[in-house]
């Protein structure tokens, strides 16, 4: 009686347990999304950094966003790529920066299996800061109707195992989305590799 009592007893410590570990790690997500969130709506508002059009930056209230859902944060594989070789990326505009597919990850959404390619500029690279800067363009079914019409971003640093996380609250709109007078903005289109044929309800709304 006495030893399964304490069995019972032990397995309601590891349940409790492993329920702090799974609430710690959704509330680190939670600060994360916050604090990207934050970091945005900063450098939307400040004249200098804004890539909106001068008018809208006085008014500028915030950007919209779908309801922060932690099913799109998703354990994912990384593999890297053993043979990087540049190649032309397409633009929103005549532009062709060069890219390389710097590796892949490899994920679960909605009970379907996906990849999405990783790329890294190395332009970008040589600069500080963005030494091991990646990104993640996509396009999903929500694009031109809930979302903006050429795809979204996922920002990505070189990882230092093959476990990673994808957290799609994370992604954002390309510059070129919010209409600036000058057209100054050139942005990657995502390329056809990296469509994803659900609707991926999480990160940025359209600008409008």
């Amino acid at each position: 009686m006495k030893n399964a009592f304490g069995a019972a007893l032990f397995l309601c410590f590891i349940f409790s347990f492993v329920q702090l570990v799974a609430q710690s790690a959704d509330d680190a997500a939670l600060k994360e999304i916050a604090d990207h969130r934050k970091k945005q709506f900063k450098e939307f508002k400040d004249k200098s950094t804004s890539p909106l059009p001068s008018k809208d930056v006085k008014r500028f209230s915030g950007l919209n966003y779908f309801p922060i859902d932690l099913k799109y944060r998703v354990q994912a594989k990384f593999v890297l790529n053993a043979s990087p070789v540049l190649f032309k990326m397409k633009t929103t505009t005549t532009r062709l920066p060069n890219y390389r597919k710097y590796g892949e990850v490899q994920f679960t959404l909605d009970g379907q299996n996906f990849v999405l390619e990783v790329y890294q500029s190395p332009d970008l690279m040589k600069m500080p800061g963005y030494e091991d800067y990646l990104f993640i363009p996509f396009t999903d079914s929500t694009n031109g109707d809930e979302t903006y019409e050429v795809g979204r971003y996922l920002e990505f640093r070189v990882p230092n195992s093959e476990d990673v996380v994808i957290d799609f609250n994370l992604c954002y709109n390309p510059y070129c989305s919010y209409g600036k007078e000058d057209g100054s903005y050139s942005c990657p289109i995502p390329p056809a590799a990296n469509a994803l044929n659900i609707p991926v309800r999480a990160g940025e709304l359209k600008y409008h």
